[in-house]
């Protein structure tokens, strides 16, 4: 009986946490998506990928998964920058992009 109960609560307790992973996956990704097009960046391959885990405290003390994800950027569409976004829980704590060349827009008069 035991044995069948931790099987159980094995199986359950993966398949929660695959469940949050995936949603976190999609917050991290709008996200970035966001953050690029505010940046006037483009999101290539437009993917993030998992990097770290570790387990942090949130601002009201509760225990939380912290999730990196890393990403591609490009400003001119001719190089590729990487970044990363960090989640704590589903909040996103911040969004780091690796120096790039800025681009200015010629303006038709």
């Amino acid at each position: 009986m035991t044995v069948e109960l931790i099987t159980c609560i094995t199986i359950l307790g993966c398949f929660w946490y695959w469940s949050s992973a995936k949603t976190v996956h999609e917050v991290a990704y709008y996200a970035v998506k966001q953050h690029c097009l505010s940046l006037q960046l483009q999101m290539l391959d437009d993917y993030v990928a998992f990097n770290a885990i570790s387990i942090k405290r949130d601002n009201q003390g509760r225990l939380r998964f912290m999730r990196r994800y890393h990403f591609e950027f490009s400003a001119t569409g001719n190089e590729r920058y990487n970044g990363t976004i960090t989640i704590l829980g589903r909040q996103t704590i911040n969004i780091q992009l690796a120096p790039y060349r800025i681009v200015e827009h010629e303006t038709d008069i």
